[in-house]
């Protein structure tokens, strides 16, 4: 795998930029990560294009994942094999995505009144 440049990893976005056609663009490609602390990278688990990417979203949604929506880092996920870790080039644009879901599932959580306030 050739090496790639990350992006500058814009704030998380979980909601539609009101543009129709640019987010029918930016769902045409998925890719669904996954990540274990026993390993040492997030790991791609699906990818894919068109009819395969509205799957990998709908059982993101159905299981109540986050969705990002960066077209620059999902292209650049694209290229990184199935089973495969993510390349360090990529990790602060993942970790910084990561860490911002931690933080808001600890919000929900405590909402919930499942963690101190």
């Amino acid at each position: 795998m050739n090496p790639v440049t990350p992006p500058s990893a814009p704030p998380p976005a979980s909601t539609p930029n009101n543009d129709p056609l640019q987010d029918a663009f930016q769902r045409s490609l998925a890719v669904a990560l996954r990540y274990e602390k026993e390993r040492r990278a997030p790991v791609v688990v699906a990818k894919g294009s068109g009819l395969i990417a509205e799957e990998i979203l709908r059982r993101a949604k159905e299981a109540g994942v986050f969705v990002h929506s960066s077209k620059e880092l999902i292209d650049l996920l694209m290229q990184v094999d199935l089973d495969a870790r993510i390349p360090p080039s990529l990790y602060v644009a993942v970790a910084e995505i990561l860490a911002w879901v931690v933080k808001q599932d600890e919000e929900a959580a405590r909402k919930k009144g499942l963690l101190p306030e």
